[in-house]
């Protein structure tokens, strides 16, 4: 169990942190598009498209990272003053019953959205945006099996704490 969970942490790091250099990329092509807009008066309909791009593609693929590294919401003045044992017990039950529905349902509720965005090989309402739209809402069904993958790495850990203080 704990080589798994390993594993899926690696995975999580090694794409929050890839994925984390996006954010330079991001506010390097925003102060382009501000520059262009400010100083040429040259607007671009892409550009300000591939920021909403590259922040769907931080937030996808650095959603693991951010669970593995405890970054979501959590109600810190009753976790925190849990002992080890009770915080496993947290983990194991909100894994269980708040993620793993949350992510499903999502998955679940995407699906056809992005199916039929494939079938048509969306592109952008605007004439002169991006082209590839059906790529980026694929995300919808990346983001949840990312957070589902590291839940099974926080749920695997949470049953190793509490066999070992069990025990």
């Amino acid at each position: 169990m704990e080589k798994l969970s390993l594993l899926i942490d690696g995975l999580s790091n090694r794409l929050g942190q890839l994925f984390s250099w996006l954010t330079l990329g991001m506010v390097i092509v925003m102060a382009t598009i501000v520059v262009l807009r400010y100083v040429f008066q040259i607007g671009s309909i892409a550009l300000q498209e591939s920021v909403i791009y590259i922040n769907a593609l931080i937030f996808t693929f650095g959603v693991g990272y951010t669970l593995k590294e405890q970054g979501h919401v959590r109600v810190d003045i009753f976790y925190s003053r849990l002992s080890h044992r009770q915080r496993a017990w947290d983990d194991l039950c909100g894994t269980l019953l708040l993620l793993v529905p949350s992510a499903v349902f999502i998955i679940w509720v995407s699906w056809d959205y992005v199916a039929i965005s494939w079938q048509i090989r969306e592109g952008s309402a605007e004439a002169s945006g991006l082209p590839y739209v059906y790529l980026i809402k694929s995300a919808l069904l990346v983001l949840p099996c990312l957070l589902l993958l590291q839940g099974i790495s926080e749920l695997l850990k949470a049953v190793v704490t509490i066999r070992r203080l069990d025990s």
